[in-house]
């Protein structure tokens, strides 16, 4: 578990801008997830094949590297990060 601790001079309570700027940051984070998802859609759409299956057959050597196949990689990686940060933010608690 991490802990932080904020300490300001100022004399009103910071829980609602942290918690303001926490929930900006999900918001913005679960934007970029829908459109990540949006353009792997996409993808999985033109080559008529699900991102699993892409990833199997391309770390065997099955297809020959491209840069859309790039791309699409990208942006699973992308997805993949994009959903930890909003698990570990959803999992952020403030105490008082």
């Amino acid at each position: 578990m991490t802990e932080l601790t904020l300490v300001s001079a100022c004399q009103y309570s910071l829980r609602p801008l942290v918690e303001a700027a926490l929930m900006n940051q999900l918001k913005l984070l679960k934007a970029s997830i829908s459109r990540t998802e949006r353009r792997i859609r996409e993808f999985e759409e033109k080559y008529h094949l699900v991102t699993s299956e892409l990833i199997i057959h391309f770390e065997n050597d099955e297809f020959e590297e491209s840069l859309e196949f790039a791309e699409w990689i990208g942006e699973y990686r992308l997805l993949k990060k994009l959903q930890e940060k909003v698990g570990v933010l959803q999992e952020v608690h403030l105490v008082d």
